[in-house]
């Protein structure tokens, strides 16, 4: 059986780009699954689930049992969603897809997102995610992204990944798209090791502007301009009686300000690069 239930008819897309996060290794402080769930706030429409079963131990993540409305006994599962996001303000749709990274058979689980982006007929797929890192939280949140393509990390000041050692699914699911000729981008925010047990908004904040930033496609960040500062007061409020977790924190304070304070790029300029990428890897594909 396909894993892939579409739950409604897909409408006209505009080269849409597929964007996911998955809570788990690669989502610390709810931090990418926070920025996405953000997004599908705005207007998006579920269209599709992927089937739990074949991908979870459930005595590992076990389904919710709750009473609905009606009095009625629901099982929730840890479905992954899929919604579609248009505006007609913006030159390219997205396709939303968010939950939880599965247990078992990740080929399988990249084979199927693989199967979504070619049913949308997507002109790139960009992986959210979150790490934990040596910065401060009194800082803005760093970003990492990068990309398998050399011409794609190019044109965009990407990094091109030299990681080794045990991954998550995202890492199985870009090498499934690399090898499907699939662009990739991965977009991760650092998240303070010292505050990793809680939602991080500031994190999820971070990560909607550099999307915006890179794609050119609007997104909701400034709407977590609030819950970023009220987060930032909670985590100083928790350590203003503890001197010396106040002296590591400065000190990270003053290695950021040194090392990591680097110029971002203009946004018009990386938003105007990235679509002239995906202009020409559409102009590829048409070829004969």
């Amino acid at each position: 059986m396909d894993p892939l239930r579409w739950t409604d008819e897909l409408p006209p897309l505009r080269a849409p780009l597929l964007v996911t996060a998955f809570e788990g290794l690669f989502d610390v402080g709810g931090a990418a699954t926070g920025a996405l769930a953000s997004l599908r706030s705005s207007e998006a429409i579920p269209v599709g689930e992927i089937d739990a079963d074949p991908f979870f131990d459930f005595t590992e993540r076990r389904p919710v049992v709750r009473i609905d409305d009606d009095g009625r006994r629901v099982i929730d599962w840890p479905t992954n969603r899929i919604h579609i996001l248009t505006k007609a303000s913006d030159n390219r749709d997205l396709v939303l897809i968010d939950g939880v990274e599965p247990h078992l058979l990740w080929r399988t689980f990249s084979e199927t997102i693989h199967e979504v982006a070619v049913a949308v007929d997507a002109a790139m797929v960009i992986t959210l995610g979150a790490m934990v890192a040596e910065i401060p939280h009194t800082r803005p949140p760093t970003i990492t992204g990068s990309t398998t393509d050399p011409e794609l990390a190019a044109l965009m000041r990407l990094d091109q990944p030299s990681y080794q050692g045990p991954t998550g699914v995202i890492g199985v699911l870009h090498q499934h798209l690399e090898a499907q000729g699939v662009p990739a981008v991965s977009l991760r925010v650092a998240v303070p090791h010292y505050v990793t047990g809680t939602p991080n908004p500031k994190a999820s904040r971070a990560l909607l502007e550099r999307f915006e930033r890179v794609t050119g496609v609007r997104t909701p960040w400034a709407g977590l301009d609030q819950d970023a500062r009220d987060w930032e007061t909670r985590v100083d409020a928790a350590m203003r009686d503890d001197d010396d977790v106040a002296r590591y924190v400065r000190r990270l304070e003053e290695r950021y300000d040194r090392y990591t304070e680097a110029a971002i790029p203009d946004g018009d300029d990386l938003a105007a690069e990235f679509e002239r990428f995906l202009r020409q890897q559409g102009d590829e594909d048409e070829t004969p």
